[in-house]
C-alpha cells in the first residue's frame, strides 16, 4: 500500500514540475515573505503546511496543533480557536534566515481540491449563510454591480448573492472588490513553482493521503486525520453532483471562462476538465 502511495506522490510532483517549467518563467525568482505568508509552521515535527481554504485546512491546522503539543486531541479544538487563536506560527513571521532554513529542511506540504468544487464550497459557506464579513464587504459590492433593479434591502445587507452574480464578479477584470483566499488560485496562494513541495495531497483522497503523510513524518500512531465537517455540519459536503447543479445556472461561455480562470490549477494538479 505504501508503495503505491509513494508512486502517486512522485507522479503528482512530476506533473506539477512539468507544468511549472512549461508555463512559468519565475523558477529563479527570490522567495519573499509574501510568497510564504500562507504557510504554517510546526517546528516539533518540522512541517510546513500551505493553507488552501476549502481543502481540509481547518482540520489540518488541528492536526498541526496536536503535533505541536498545543492540544491532546483534534476533537478538543473549536473552529474559532483554529482560525482566530493564532496558536500556529506562519513562515513570514521569521527572518530571512529562519524562512530559508525551514524551507530547506522541513517537510513542505499542501492539500488541494478540484477547483470548481472548491469554488462552490466557498460560495455556499460565505454567501448562503449569515456572515458579517462576506455579506457587507463582498455581497454589497456584487449586488450593486451585477443585479439589475436590486432592492434597497439587498443593497443594504449584501445578503442573497446568487451564484451567477458571484461568477460575474469572479470573471470581471475590473472587480469591484479584490480577490479572496477562498477563491484565489492555489498557484497564487502557495507558489508551487517557486517552492518545491515534498507532498501534494488531494481532498478527494484525504483520508488516505493525510494518514500517509502523518506516517511519513513519524507522527504519533494514535493521531489520525479528523473526519468531521467543520462548519454547517448538518449540511451535505459539496460534491461533484452539487457542483454541477450550481454550474448548470451559468451560460456555456461563463462555464468555459471559469475553467480558463482556474486553468493552471487544473493543469498543475492533474484534474480533468469538468
Amino acid at each position: 500500500k505504501w508503495k503505491s502511495l509513494y508512486q502517486i506522490q512522485r507522479e503528482r510532483k512530476r506533473v506539477m514540475r512539468e507544468t511549472c517549467s512549461k508555463y512559468k518563467s519565475n523558477n529563479r525568482r527570490i522567495i519573499t515573505p509574501y510568497h510564504v505568508s500562507r504557510i504554517f509552521v510546526e517546528d516539533k515535527y518540522r512541517v510546513l503546511y500551505c493553507e488552501v481554504p476549502k481543502a481540509g485546512c481547518s482540520n489540518w491546522k488541528r492536526v498541526l496543533m496536536v503535533l505541536n503539543g498545543l492540544a491532546s486531541s483534534t476533537k478538543d479544538i473549536q473552529h474559532n480557536t483554529v482560525h482566530y487563536g493564532n496558536y500556529l506560527k506562519r513562515l513570514d513571521g521569521f527572518d530571512h534566515k529562519g524562512i530559508y532554513h525551514r524551507l530547506n529542511t522541513y517537510t513542505k506540504m499542501l492539500f488541494i481540491r478540484e477547483p470548481f468544487e472548491k469554488l462552490v464550497s466557498a460560495f455556499r459557506d460565505k454567501f448562503e449563510h449569515p456572515n458579517n464579513y462576506y455579506h457587507p464587504v463582498f455581497g454589497k459590492a456584487i449586488i450593486s454591480r451585477y443585479r439589475v433593479n436590486a432592492t434597497k434591502e439587498a443593497l443594504r445587507t449584501g445578503s442573497g448573492v446568487q451564484f451567477k452574480e458571484f461568477i460575474q464578479y469572479l470573471l470581471d477584470v475590473h472587480r469591484p472588490v479584490g480577490m479572496d483566499i477562498h477563491w484565489d488560485h492555489v498557484n497564487r496562494l502557495c507558489s508551487p513553482c517557486l517552492i518545491d513541495y515534498d507532498f501534494v495531497g488531494k481532498f478527494e483522497s484525504m483520508e488516505e493521503d493525510a494518514n500517509f503523510f502523518l506516517h511519513l513524518i513519524g507522527a504519533p500512531r494514535n493521531l489520525t486525520f479528523p473526519k468531521f465537517k467543520d462548519r454547517h455540519s448538518n449540511e451535505e459536503r459539496t460534491t461533484t453532483k452539487i457542483t454541477q447543479q450550481y454550474f448548470a445556472q451559468l451560460s456555456p461561455s461563463q462555464r468555459q471562462r471559469s475553467y480558463d480562470f482556474y486553468y493552471m490549477d487544473y493543469l498543475m494538479f492533474n484534474y480533468s476538465k469538468p
